[in-house]
């Protein structure tokens, strides 16, 4: 079995457009043999979903979704190519999906590139002195980093969030089988997420105290 290095996926992404999880999936399950994975990534129709994401999307759905009775609500506008598939049932099965998954995950950004570079500069401060005060060699810091960042972006983007409803793929996974699929190149443009309350700072009543104020 071939050694599954980062120049490999990489070769692989390039040959057939596909994503950098689906390629390294692909050369797991065929053990290192780029062309059974490009055979393997063209079976599952993600090859063919890579070639579609450079296409136009301009229709689609502007979708809602409520949970927990009122106490969070999302909208999501997910976009597609043409208004036949924006009406059909799994395009919109998909939307309600992506619209629940965010709903319950609470994703800060769609993407990695959406992310503010001084976020993320903050961010590598603080693991980085997280890391030396768990007493680890300035040596190896960086590579930690580079590592705690990767599970950043999956706790911050949409994107590379696991699907809580099939924790097994991405949401990123989870739209190229639906390029797949549909025939159509699908992005998620824009979401909102509103949770009850949020942002209030909120009183906390301490009727003791209160009670013996009037008591002095």
């Amino acid at each position: 079995m071939a050694q599954i290095t980062a120049g490999l996926v990489k070769e692989l992404r390039e040959r057939t457009g596909a994503g950098m999880m689906d390629c390294k999936k692909a050369l797991t399950e065929t053990a290192g043999d780029i062309d059974k994975a490009i055979d393997f990534l063209r079976e599952k129709g993600l090859a063919a979903a890579a070639k579609k994401a450079g296409r136009v999307a301009a229709e689609g759905l502007v979708y809602s979704y409520i949970h927990g009775g009122g106490r969070i609500g999302v909208l999501v506008e997910v976009n597609c190519e043409t208004d036949f598939v924006a009406k059909t049932e799994n395009f919109q099965t998909l939307v309600k999906d992506i619209a629940m998954h965010i709903a319950a995950a609470n994703p800060s950004y769609i993407n990695r590139e959406e992310v503010p570079v001084a976020e993320l500069e903050h961010e590598k401060e603080v693991l980085s002195e997280q890391a030396r005060n768990e007493g680890k060699p300035e040596k190896i810091i960086e590579k930690m980093v580079a590592g705690r960042i990767e599970k950043y972006y999956k706790e911050v983007c949409l994107l590379d969030q696991m699907f809580v409803k099939d924790t097994d793929k991405t949401i990123s996974q989870l739209v190229n089988e639906s390029i797949a699929k549909i025939g159509e190149n699908i992005s998620i443009r824009r979401f909102t997420r509103y949770q009850l309350g949020e942002g209030i700072e909120k009183k906390h009543e301490d009727f003791a105290a209160e009670v013996m104020s009037f008591v002095k």
